[in-house]
């Protein structure tokens, strides 16, 4: 369990509602922790079903080819950030 800001809150909901998460509530999910691989186990096809998810949640594109896709997704407190950052644009 971890305490979220409401924004990471807001994402957490995101993936679990998006990719499906049935046994996992946002509280389940670090901050820090990884997303893909050993963290909460998310795989390519997650990603690409998330990022459909962020477009049309927050309307802007994670584009397939952005070198900072590692570091957007490494973590929900990374991706957050990112959402952030593009909601201020």
């Amino acid at each position: 369990m971890s305490d979220l800001s409401p924004t990471e809150r807001e994402v957490a909901n995101l993936i679990i509602d998006s990719l499906a998460l049935e046994d996992i509530s946002a509280a389940d999910i670090a901050p820090g922790e990884a997303l893909f691989n050993d963290g909460l186990g998310l795989d390519s096809i997650d990603a690409l079903e998330l990022a459909m998810a962020i477009s049309q949640q927050y309307g802007f594109q994670l584009k397939s080819d952005d070198p900072n896709n590692a570091k957007i997704f490494s973590s929900l407190r990374e991706l957050t950030n990112h959402i952030e950052a593009q909601r201020q644009n």
